[in-house]
């Protein structure tokens, strides 16, 4: 049985890991269809998580940050002003 099959990590560390980045996406046409979204002042639609593959660590590393600038360990989203005061 391979570590895939056995569900088991595969790397040994986090540093051999493979991370998925914008590079890796093939590239989209987006298309857009119907009238705009009346939910928003805007008109803007929500269109999942597609784009965010290569941003996987992007929040982590913003609050990492927010952690190193303030001190204040941050672990729910949306970072917010009130969470730091």
């Amino acid at each position: 049985m391979t570590r895939q099959e056995a569900g088991r990590i595969a790397n040994a560390t986090f540093g051999d890991y493979l991370i998925p980045v914008n590079a890796d996406i093939p590239e989209m046409d987006v298309i857009f269809v119907g009238e705009p979204g009346r939910a928003t002042p805007v008109g803007t639609e929500g269109v999942g998580e597609v784009g965010l593959v290569g941003l996987a660590g992007l929040a982590a590393a913003i609050a990492n940050a927010v952690h190193h600038a303030t001190g204040r360990r941050i672990r729910s989203l949306p970072i917010i002003i009130d969470q730091l005061l």
